[in-house]
């Protein structure tokens, strides 16, 4: 197994992003494959189970969960962590492990492109978008993401997430870099 792939963030107005890195395992599960994508979540704890051409074509995080997004045929670009964010583009067999809170949507795609998903333990997921969040929705879903606990296994290599193990927290973290966009009300 390679080293994957490794994103930082940081939150926006209302886009909680996360101090978890985003991981981008490429050809994590060789070649791809519906069956061969969700046997290996399966095996490492990641449930509730789904199959898209794609993911959603509007940017959009999750609150309640973390999850890995499984290439099994084509290609996918995403943009995460919000608008201006980062591009990304990947192909059969590359596996996404997505922090909670942060933003990710579908901005091309193959006509052959089939994801597949799931959640840590099989966690049930939201769907937020930033222009229709509250502010007071927006602090509701940050705390929700911060109890939020450490996966037990990275979905591809069945490993501790070292690196979100070894993150920094908020209180360690430079709360200038935090607070960027933010109204502390």
């Amino acid at each position: 197994m390679t080293t994957p792939e490794s994103y930082t963030s940081r939150p926006t107005d209302r886009i909680p992003n996360s101090r978890f890195p985003l991981l981008v395992h490429r050809n994590g599960v060789p070649g791809g494959g519906e069956e061969a994508l969700l046997d290996r979540f399966r095996s490492n704890g990641w449930l509730n189970n789904w199959r898209y051409p794609g993911i959603y074509t509007y940017a959009h995080y999750h609150s309640t969960t973390h999850e890995c997004l499984g290439c099994a045929s084509g290609w996918m670009e995403i943009v995460i962590f919000g608008k201006g964010g980062t591009k990304i583009r990947v192909e059969a067999g590359d596996v996404v492990v997505m922090p909670a809170g942060v933003s990710h949507e579908m901005v091309g795609n193959s006509d052959d492109n089939l994801m597949v998903g799931g959640y840590p333990d099989g966690r049930d997921w939201d769907n937020i978008q930033e222009e229709f969040i509250t502010r007071e929705d927006f602090r509701a879903a940050a705390k929700r993401i911060m109890m939020l606990p450490i996966p037990d296994l990275d979905p591809v290599t069945g490993a501790p997430l070292q690196s979100w193990i070894e993150a920094p927290s908020s209180v360690d973290a430079d709360l200038n870099d935090y607070r960027d966009g933010l109204d502390p009300e």
